[in-house]
């Protein structure tokens, strides 16, 4: 007998709420191997991160690891809050309201670098936003999302030639965004991370 085949749109599969929807509820299982390895506990030295904020809320109430809400675009929707009618996006929630309320459940955020010092129009970095300052006021643990050393990924004013795939200053790019009071970052590139991090630290 062949197995029955699970369709999901696109914008739909890599969400909880959309296995939940389906009878595959995915937090009481991480849950309990995260309780089955002592990963539960509120010192617990890893991360449980979600695009879903009440998922990371849900899971609050099953393990006392540190939560990570995960932000993508200003003007996006997490999936969560589309299939419960809230209207909010991610610019309500990284407002001082909405990481008051993010607070009460979870440990941080990682916000889309673009959150924390947005781009202008030519693709140079613009003026650094207060989203750091204001988790910071409360309490919330910063890390954004995903610094790379290749050209097309860095901002115009850290790319180096005109070699997309090539290396750009991804050093001075890491510097600005640690300036910013970050608490860690996402990057493909963790030993260019390490060795930016150290060198601020180090003057």
């Amino acid at each position: 007998m062949r197995a029955p085949r699970l369709a999901a749109r696109r914008d739909q599969a890599p969400h909880l709420t959309y296995f939940r929807g389906i009878g595959l509820a995915l937090k009481p299982r991480l849950a309990k191997l995260l309780r089955a390895y002592g990963r539960h506990r509120h010192d617990s030295p890893n991360f449980v991160q979600s695009f879903e904020p009440t998922s990371i809320e849900r899971l609050s109430k099953l393990v006392s690891c540190p939560g990570v809400v995960l932000l993508s675009s200003a003007s996006s929707r997490p999936w969560d809050f589309v299939k419960a009618g809230d209207p909010r996006t991610v610019a309500d929630l990284v407002t001082p309201k909405g990481l008051d309320w993010i607070a009460r459940f979870a440990r941080g955020i990682g916000p889309d670098l673009s959150l924390v010092i947005p781009r202008d129009k030519s693709g140079k970095l613009g003026t650094p936003t207060r989203l750091v300052r204001d988790a910071h006021a409360k309490k919330l643990l910063v890390h954004p999302y995903t610094m790379r050393n290749e050209n097309s990924f860095l901002p115009l004013d850290f790319r180096k030639g005109t070699d997309p795939a090539a290396y750009g200053d991804a050093f001075g790019a890491f510097k600005v965004y640690f300036e910013q009071g970050i608490d860690g970052i996402f990057s493909d590139n963790p030993d260019t991370a390490l060795l930016a991090r150290a060198d601020l630290v180090g003057k």
